[in-house]
Order: structure tokens, then sequence, then C-alpha cells
């Protein structure tokens, strides 16, 4: 199983951006791997209107970065937090991966592949 970095919008419709990295991250899980979402975690305790606490996020989540096996980049549009980690992923050899669109269909066949 991969860890795989999770790279999806975040500004903007932030409701909206939220559930697209969730429908995101279960895609990874329903390609058998797992995943790091760090725009779903950190701004639940830094205020990612807080240019201070936003460079902490950012920098936390390049940290973890640097340990996942791939970076997917999700959506059609790369926000500028996006653009910042797919470079990180580039300088470290990490691959990456680009998904424009997500085929959300029910998977739980693959889920009872997981174990789950």
């Amino acid at each position: 199983m991969k860890l795989i970095f999770v790279a999806s919008p975040y500004k903007g419709d932030i409701e909206k951006n939220i559930e697209y990295a969730k429908e995101a991250c279960r895609h990874v899980l329903n390609e058998g791997n797992a995943f790091f979402c760090p725009h779903l975690l950190y701004p639940q305790i830094l205020n990612d209107n807080n240019l201070e606490e936003r460079k902490i996020g950012i920098k936390m989540g390049k940290e973890l970065l640097a340990k996942c096996d791939e970076l997917w980049a999700f959506g059609g549009h790369i926000s500028s937090g996006m653009f910042e980690e797919i470079e990180f992923a580039r300088k470290n050899r990490i691959p990456i991966k680009r998904i424009t669109h997500l085929n959300m269909e029910t998977k739980e066949q693959t889920l009872l592949r997981l174990g789950m």
C-alpha cells in the first residue's frame, strides 16, 4: 500500500472544495492506497486566512509530503498551494499523478478488497 499525498484546491468555495477533497481521498482509498490530505486536517487547527499560520500549514504539509510515495493532483485547476506542493514533489523526485476528473461510483468491492 502506497501513501499518497492528496493535492486539490482549498481556497474559494471552501465547502465545495472540502467535499471534493473527501472524494479525492475516497478515490485514493478505492485504488488500494493510504492518503494524507493536509487541507482536510490543518484548517481545523490553523487559520488559513492568517498568512503566518498558512505558511506553517504549508511547511508541515511539505514535511509529510517528503514521506509520501506519490503526490496525486486532483481537479481541473492547479491552485497556488497545489503548485507549491507539486514543485516540492518534483524537486524531491516524488512521482506526480494528475487526475482531472473523478468517477465516484460506489466502490464497495474495492473496500472489500482492502478488508474493510
